[in-house]
C-alpha cells in the first residue's frame, strides 16, 4: 500500500486506496490516459489473509497513456504488460509501456472482436437479448480460456517479488473480468467478492478519461448507427451481471470438472503451484 501512495503522491489516490482497504471495494488509481485502471490486492480471503496491493494491476486499453502515467506505471515496477485484445484491437491502439515493461499479446477468442464481423452480435444487442454475452463467458468461450490466461498464469508464478503485472483488454471489463475473477479464485477470495468487484467495472467504465475516451466513443457510436439504439441503451444492455461471471466458472466446471483441473490440464498448473501462488500474493 505505501508504494503505492508514494509513487502517485497524490491525496486523492490516498484516499482512495485507504478506503478500499477498510471496506473492502476495488482501489482504483486515477490515471489521465486510462480508465477502469485498478489495483486487484486489498481484498480478504475465505482463510482471513489479504490479497497483496501493489502486485497485479488490470486496466482498460493503455494506448492513450500520458508520459505521466507511465512514469507512475514504472514507479509501481510493471514489468510484464498482458493484452487479452484481438490481433486487429491491438493494431489498432497499441499499447504504451512503461519503461523496461515486456508485451505479450494473448489474443485468443478475441480475433473476430474489431473486424466488423460481428451482426449477429449487434442483432442480439438490438432484441435485448444476452445471450452474445452469456456465449462469450460460457459454453462456447470456454475452448479459449487456456490459451487466453496461459501466459498471465505464467507471469503471476515467475515474476519477481519486487515486480508487478498488468493484464487489460480494451474496456478491461470481459476478458479482464475473467481473468481476475479466475485470480481471486485461487486466492481464496469469496465468490460474493469476487462477484462485486466484476461488476464494479459497469461503475468506473462511466469515468472519462481526461484526455478523451475516443476508442470506447467511436464503438458505441458505431453500435447505435447500426442498431439505432442510444448510447445509453447500448450501455445498460451490456452492463456486467453476475450471471455472467457465474456462467463463466459453470463452463469450466461442466468442462474441466474443476476449475483447478482447467488450470491443471490448461496450463500446467499444479497444485504446489496454486499453493506457491496463494503465498506469493496474499499476507
Amino acid at each position: 500500500m505505501k508504494k503505492i501512495l508514494l509513487a502517485f503522491s497524490l491525496l486523492a489516490i490516498q484516499s482512495v486506496s485507504i478506503f478500499a482497504q477498510e471496506t473492502q471495494k476495488p482501489i482504483v488509481l486515477p490515471l489521465e490516459g486510462a480508465i477502469n485502471f485498478r489495483d486487484i490486492g486489498g481484498y480478504t480471503t475465505t482463510t482471513g489473509k489479504k490479497v497483496l496491493t501493489d502486485k497485479i494491476f488490470r486496466s482498460a486499453e493503455i494506448s492513450t497513456l500520458t508520459d505521466k502515467d507511465l512514469n507512475e506505471l514504472a514507479e509501481l515496477h510493471i514489468t510484464n504488460v498482458i493484452d487479452f485484445r484481438g490481433t486487429d484491437e491491438a493494431k489498432k491502439a497499441p499499447d504504451k509501456l512503461p519503461k523496461g515493461a515486456q508485451y505479450y499479446l494473448c489474443p485468443a477468442g478475441s480475433e473476430n472482436v474489431a473486424n466488423g464481423n460481428y451482426g449477429d452480435f449487434l442483432e442480439k444487442i438490438k432484441n435485448n437479448d444476452n445471450s452474445f454475452l452469456m456465449d462469450f463467458y460460457g459454453e462456447k468461450g470456454v475452448q479459449y480460456f487456456g490459451d487466453r490466461y496461459r501466459v498471465m498464469f505464467d507471469k503471476l508464478l515467475n515474476t519477481k517479488d519486487n515486480e508487478a503485472i498488468l493484464y487489460h483488454c480494451t474496456a478491461g471489463r470481459d476478458r479482464t473480468g475473467m481473468a481476475t475473477a479466475l485470480i481471486y479464485y485461487i486466492l481464496q477470495v469469496p465468490m460474493e467478492t469476487i462477484e462485486k468487484d466484476y461488476v464494479a467495472s459497469n461503475i468506473y467504465l462511466k469515468e472519462k478519461k481526461k484526455i478523451g475516451d475516443d476508442n470506447s466513443e467511436q464503438m458505441y457510436a458505431t453500435m447505435a448507427k447500426a442498431t439505432g439504439l442510444s448510447k445509453e441503451t447500448l450501455e445498460e444492455r451490456m452492463a456486467l451481471k453476475p450471471e455472467y461471471i457465474r456462467a463463466f466458472f459453470k463452463a469450466i466446471n461442466t468442462k474441466y470438472g474443476s476449475v483447478e483441473n482447467f488450470l491443471k490440464k490448461e496450463m500446467n498448473i499444479t497444485s504446489a503451484d496454486i499453493k506457491k501462488l496463494r503465498q506469493k500474493y496474499t499476507k
